[in-house]
């Protein structure tokens, strides 16, 4: 949604679970204020506001970035009527590796594909998917009717330019479009990435803006 100032306390080796928000408070403060100087003028926000009342309130209840990050991705995902189950990765059994943990991980959840963005293709060992029957299905953001723009802005733009139902579709439409024979993919994308992992690679910009709050 927006970039929270966070600090590792053990360094690039720190866990996602580990990393601290810097400043909750300010934090809160500053998000809330970016978030309604930019989307404000939306005939949506109203819908958005009330539904970010509790990922604003854990500033003030835990000063962990994850837990900040995990409630608006589910906020995001709510709006638009997903009903699926999120799994911890680290309730699940998995070896080290990036791709023998991803590997592991997708079979543990009795997945038939992973669906990976161009970034993961480029290291995906995917002999390990294959020797399990998973396939390995690259995700791309479609290039036409619009979607051209969706690598480049935040998943909140196509929401308060939609609106909840009108993007649920939108999405809808662009998964069957991608291939209507993958039902049951399996994605995975760490916390830090959720928002983006998930959303962003399905947004588009039809073309409307408003203006910003001053």
């Amino acid at each position: 949604m927006a970039s929270i100032p966070t600090r590792l306390p053990g360094g690039r080796q720190t866990a996602i679970r580990n990393a601290l928000i810097v400043d909750p408070i300010r934090s809160r403060r500053r998000t809330t204020q970016m978030l309604w100087q930019y989307f404000g003028s939306s005939p949506h926000w109203p819908t958005l506001d009330q539904a970010l009342v509790p990922v604003l309130d854990l500033f003030t209840t835990t000063d962990k970035t994850a837990d900040v990050t995990e409630a608006s991705t589910h906020i995001l995902l709510d709006l638009l009527g997903w009903k699926g189950q999120v799994l911890r990765s680290s309730r699940l059994a998995a070896r080290p590796g990036r791709s023998r943990r991803l590997a592991d991980l997708a079979a543990a959840t009795g997945a038939r594909s992973y669906l990976c963005g161009t970034g993961g293709m480029k290291y995906l060992e995917t002999d390990l998917f294959t020797s399990r029957s998973i396939s390995v299905t690259p995700f791309r953001t479609p290039t036409a009717g619009g979607w051209d723009s969706g690598r480049a802005i935040s998943a909140l733009r196509a929401l308060m330019l939609l609106g909840p139902s009108a993007l649920a579709d939108a999405l809808r439409a662009v998964a069957a479009d991608q291939d209507e024979s993958r039902s049951g993919l399996l994605g995975f994308v760490r916390t830090h990435d959720a928002n983006s992992g998930v959303i962003q690679g399905a947004l588009f910009d039809p073309g409307p803006k408003w203006p910003r709050r001053r």
